[in-house]
């Protein structure tokens, strides 16, 4: 389903990007004159999404830093290759960046047929934005309260309990997969288009479990509609740092969702290091802290060797998921 020779292509068009750009220093681009225009952040995801909101409030902050206006583009849908090949295809000055779902840039090449691979090559990472856990939720109509007792029933009950997902082969649906195989269980995934009608089950009981991020399910929980179990990693944001971990039930089950910067390939070396201290300066200023982290997304301003250990560790990891599962997305 998934051959080792795919992978491999793969892990060196995403590490071998940066190989490529040392070959663009001499580019005629002075970063000492960075920014001299409007800057542009492509997020390839609707607006009003979890990516949209950090790029609108991050955009806010650099723009107070920098004098310069910075505006965001939304360029949704294809499981963001329209948006990857936009900016992959601009002008190497700065002015045109991509904040990027680890989804784009490691499940989309995993399990697209149709491209997106050769686009990661042509992109050079900037810097880390953040990184948040997924929930495991339940429907308050089930009698579970642990992660536990989730595989306790469903053991108990072969095929009757069923994850909801906003799609096959996001990360929801392969968080599922994880846990199946890690817990042994027989449960059945519900692959839904989009998240609305997914949560709407869940509270109703048509489905029983959905992992998905906080912020969206909070007022539900909130509610009592649904309940949480757990996260899927270790975060120090006020909404999920007190929460169960998935491990303490799975040990070694873990995986966050993340965001990067990227910038076009041939991107002087040194204007990349201008911009990776501009998001340095605005990913640990306090106001957008304050706005983005109680929520449950952490920001963290990290190297572009940082977006490749992440994206190097994460292929690996969901790689032998979609193999494992045999999921492929047409």
């Amino acid at each position: 389903m998934f051959p080792a020779y795919k992978l491999q292509r793969i892990q060196s068009l995403l590490f071998g990007s940066c190989v490529l750009a040392l070959s663009f220093a001499a580019h005629g681009q002075s970063s000492t004159t960075w920014p001299t225009k409007t800057i542009k952040l492509v997020v390839p995801y609707a607006a009003g999404g979890p990516a949209d909101l950090v790029a609108r409030e991050l955009a806010q902050t650099l723009t107070a830093d920098l004098k310069q206006a910075v505006t965001v583009e939304n360029s949704g849908g294809a499981m963001g290759v329209p948006a990857l090949g936009a900016v992959a295809r601009a002008e190497p000055d700065g002015h045109t960046l991509l904040l990027a779902a680890f989804g784009n840039v490691v499940l989309q090449p995993l399990l697209s047929k149709h491209g997106g691979s050769d686009l990661i090559a042509k992109l050079k990472p900037v810097s880390t934005i953040s990184t948040a856990p997924h929930v495991l939720v339940v429907s308050s109509k089930l009698p579970i309260k642990t992660v536990a007792e989730l595989m306790d029933y469903a053991r108990a009950n072969p095929g009757q309990i069923s994850f909801a997902s906003a799609g096959t082969g996001g990360t929801s649906h392969l968080g599922m997969e994880m846990f199946k195989a890690m817990s042994k269980t027989d449960v059945i995934h519900v692959p839904y288009k989009g998240s609305s009608g997914s949560v709407n089950d869940l509270i109703s009981g048509q489905v029983s479990a959905l992992f998905s991020s906080l912020p969206s399910l909070q007022g539900l929980v909130d509610k009592g509609y649904i309940r949480v179990l757990a996260a899927t990693a270790p975060s120090n944001t006020p909404a999920t740092k007190s929460l169960p971990l998935m491990s303490a039930a799975l040990p070694g089950y873990e995986y966050s969702t993340w965001y990067a910067m990227y910038a076009p390939v041939a991107t002087p070396p040194a204007l990349v290091d201008k911009i990776n201290q501009a998001l340095s300066r605005a990913l640990k200023n306090p106001a957008l802290i304050a706005k983005i982290e109680p929520a449950g997304t952490e920001l963290h301003a990290g190297s572009p060797d940082e977006v490749l250990q992440w994206t190097k560790r994460d292929t690996e990891k969901w790689a032998r998921v979609i193999r494992d599962a045999k999921i492929a997305v047409e």
